[in-house]
């Protein structure tokens, strides 16, 4: 089933994982093959009590699910992940903004590449993913 870019921000929390963390998707372009997702800051976030910084493995999770947005607008539902690369430059608090978008999309693997910004606009992490297109 084909999907536009307004059933996928409506069903972007179906899976519990998602609806767990509270990801939104705020924008995508099929033509593009980009896709931009939110995802605001809660407690279960941090890596310890005592500080504010966010675990990595919130952070991984947004740019997997942002890279397979950027290809679910253009393919028309969501991918299988292949591979998927993060790279940390600074620590992230507070609320996160992924921005992905697609290098690549070939007949059964797709690239995307995310940023990921902090609420002040810092690059935080930048991550690589691959991704099946055949979706079935």
């Amino acid at each position: 089933m084909s999907e536009t870019v307004e059933q996928l921000k409506a069903s972007i929390r179906l899976p519990p994982f998602h609806a767990w963390l509270g990801v939104e998707l705020a924008d995508g372009n099929a033509a593009a093959g980009t896709a931009t997702v939110r995802l605001p800051f809660r407690p279960d976030f941090q890596r310890s009590p005592d500080s504010p910084q966010i675990h990595g493995g919130v952070i991984a999770a947004l740019a997997d699910i942002a890279g397979d947005y950027a290809l679910a607008v253009s393919l028309g539902g969501g991918v299988p992940t292949i591979d998927l690369r993060v790279d940390y430059l600074r620590p992230a608090e507070g609320d996160l903004v992924a921005m992905a978008r697609t290098i690549k999309k070939g007949r059964t693997i797709g690239v995307v590449d995310v940023e990921i910004k902090d609420a002040a606009g810092r690059l935080i992490a930048i991550g690589r993913g691959a991704y099946s297109t055949q979706i079935g």
